[in-house]
């Protein structure tokens, strides 16, 4: 709405209402946002108005999609939508969105070939979105894109201090609950649940993170002592696992007060301790007097990797936020930098697909930097992880401060 970010419009009604219709709810808006390139070019194709109603257009977006998500009977979808008319004081629309959708059920076929000639319906994203992935990634862009407009999954974080991944699978399996093991504190699910529905989350023997983000704490080479910034840390996952692999001295900063209070309620409830603070990274850095072991620069970006969680995302960015991003991670490398001991490292992690926010920032960074090396990622793994079945997409860089 206005430019207004999904998650904020949600935001105060976040306690109201039923879980079952919340649920609902945001299945539809999700969902037909996943699908927005796709939906809107069906309404395109079909309407005969020449001046479009924003609110019927909506009207009929998600009902689209509640009928390509094959979760609801056709007449029940459409009949509803009729209804919605009314409630929407559009009551001389009513044979017009009954008759668009009973033609999209008829000719679904013929619209379907159709869209097959237009990227933005057929891969679900802006053009020129598509045109930076295609470019960056020439022999994978496809699915990634494809991957990006899905409904991720669920993957959960095993704490290490409370049991290991081993027991917490077979507690998962008595219970029916399907899922697998995919790296060293992660499971997948294969279906998402509540959290309510998991077994020691309260107690905190797990939390719900994505497989990419959990690269973060093993990225960043640790070791028991250290004292380690995380400088982005809201709403505390990496945080939180950084202080489950090893004991270390963390300062976790935000410049969001309502996020800092959220992470530091996540802590207590996995049992864990850490110097939250409220602040602004870049003026942090410039005013703390304390070096740092290793940081996490987890930086502020267009969020390409997982805007499938968030698929406003696609519609809100437009082209020129790239370079806007690429110049204030730079700013805040650049200030970090400051704050690293010699001989420390500091972990560049961004959850986008865009080399110019990645790769890009990395090199002009070390180029400003003679002091500056580019170090193996401890892992293993590309630094690049691409959105998939398994996981959302991350960049990672590990950057060593030559003594």
């Amino acid at each position: 709405a206005a430019g207004h970010s999904l998650s904020d419009e949600f935001a105060p009604s976040a306690e109201a209402g039923e879980a079952a219709s919340r649920a609902a709810l945001l299945d539809i808006t999700h969902g037909t946002l996943r699908r927005y390139g796709r939906v809107q070019a069906i309404v395109r194709a079909l309407s005969q108005r020449a001046a479009p109603d924003p609110a019927l257009e909506a009207l009929l977006w998600c009902a689209l999609y509640a009928l390509d998500s094959g979760r609801y009977a056709e007449y029940t979808v459409v009949d509803q939508a009729v209804r919605a008319c009314a409630m929407l004081e559009r009551w001389s629309a009513k044979g017009y969105v009954n008759a668009l959708l009973r033609r999209y059920v008829r000719e679904r076929a013929a619209i379907e070939r159709r869209l097959e000639t237009d990227p933005t319906a057929r891969y679900q994203h802006p053009a020129w979105w598509i045109e930076l992935v295609q470019n960056a990634y020439p022999g994978e862009w496809q699915e990634a894109l494809l991957q990006g407009s899905r409904v991720p999954p669920m993957c959960l974080r095993v704490n290490r201090r409370r049991t290991s991944v081993e027991r917490y699978a077979a507690r998962l399996d008595e219970l029916g609950i399907a899922a697998r093991v995919i790296g060293p504190e992660a499971l997948l699910l294969a279906e998402r649940l509540a959290t309510e529905r998991l077994p020691g989350f309260a107690a905190g023997e797990i939390s719900v993170q994505d497989a990419g983000a959990q690269r973060a704490a093993r990225c960043l080479d640790l070791a028991d002592g250290q004292r380690v910034l995380d400088a982005c840390a809201a709403p505390g996952g990496k945080t939180a696992h950084v202080l489950e692999a090893a004991k270390v001295e963390m300062t976790a900063i935000d410049i969001d007060p309502s996020r800092a209070a959220r992470l530091a309620r996540n802590l207590e409830r996995l049992g864990l301790a850490a110097h939250v603070q409220v602040a602004d990274a870049l003026r942090f850095a410039e005013s703390c007097t304390a070096s740092f072991d290793r940081i996490l620069a987890d930086a502020p970006c267009s969020g390409s990797g997982v805007a499938r969680r968030h698929p406003d995302i696609k519609w809100l960015r437009r082209q020129s936020d790239i370079a806007g991003f690429a110049e204030r991670q730079n700013d805040l490398l650049d200030a970090l930098w400051r704050r690293l001991a010699p001989g420390g490292k500091l972990l560049y992690a961004t959850c986008s697909v865009f080399p110019q926010e990645n790769d890009a920032v990395v090199e002009q960074f070390a180029a400003r930097h003679a002091d500056a090396t580019r170090a193996t990622l401890p892992d293993g793994a590309p630094a690049q992880w691409l959105p998939s079945a398994e996981h959302d997409g991350f960049f990672y860089a590990l950057i060593e401060k030559t003594a």
